[in-house]
Formats: structure tokens, C-alpha cells, sequence
């Protein structure tokens, strides 16, 4: 087996394994990471009425910086907890999406929690 179809396949076997266990509800939704070479993504859901309430990315035309380092995740974790604020979002639960929770994925929990939601 090629070793990136196998790399992909423990990546969705540890995110269902994840899932199985965390779920988004109107009190407390859930925080999903998606992270990619060049970008880092980010939405919090409310998997019961499955609604994106707030999303971040550093994909944006607006965000004018590299999503593709620390520096990046942190600054779109930022902007992500300013936009959970504006819709009254205290807390949430962590959904790392299988990878592992540091680098990138960390930066950005940092910076949803310097800006003021819970997890």
C-alpha cells in the first residue's frame, strides 16, 4: 500500500474514532480543525441541527497572512473566537480531526482561548 493512502487512512480511522466520542450541541458545539500544507480551517457546528454557526480560515483575501505556520493558526484562532463571541458562543468542545494536538493545531486552540471561548 502506498504510504500516503495508508497515512490517510489511520488519519480517518483516529478522526472517526474521535467523532464516535464528541459531538456539537446548541449549549456547547463542537470547534472541528482542518489543516493542510499551505492553510489551516476552522468551524464551529451545532451537529444536532447540523448549522456551521462561525467559521476562520486563513484562506481568506482579508487574512493576509501565511495559514501555513504557527504564527498563521494562531492569528485564524483569534479571529474564530472573535466571531464566536459576536454570537454569544462561551464554550465549546475540541475536535482536532485526527492529527495531533500540537504545531498548528495547538496554535490555533491557543488563540480561540486567548480571545475568550472555553474548551
Amino acid at each position: 500500500m502506498d504510504t500516503f493512502i495508508k497515512k490517510n487512512a489511520q488519519l480517518k480511522r483516529r478522526h472517526l474514532r474521535l467523532r464516535n466520542k464528541i459531538t456539537g450541541t446548541a449549549e456547547r458545539p463542537r470547534l472541528y480543525v482542518f489543516r493542510t500544507a499551505k492553510h489551516i480551517y476552522a468551524q464551529i457546528i451545532d451537529d444536532v441541527a447540523g448549522k456551521t454557526l462561525a467559521s476562520a480560515t486563513s484562506n481568506a483575501k482579508a487574512f493576509g497572512q501565511n495559514g501555513g505556520n504557527i504564527a498563521g493558526a494562531k492569528k485564524v484562532g483569534e479571529l474564530l473566537a472573535q466571531t464566536a463571541k459576536a454570537k454569544n458562543i462561551e464554550t465549546v468542545v475540541f475536535d482536532r480531526g485526527g492529527r495531533k494536538y500540537h504545531g498548528r493545531v495547538k496554535a490555533l486552540a491557543d488563540g480561540v482561548r486567548a480571545g475568550g471561548v472555553k474548551f
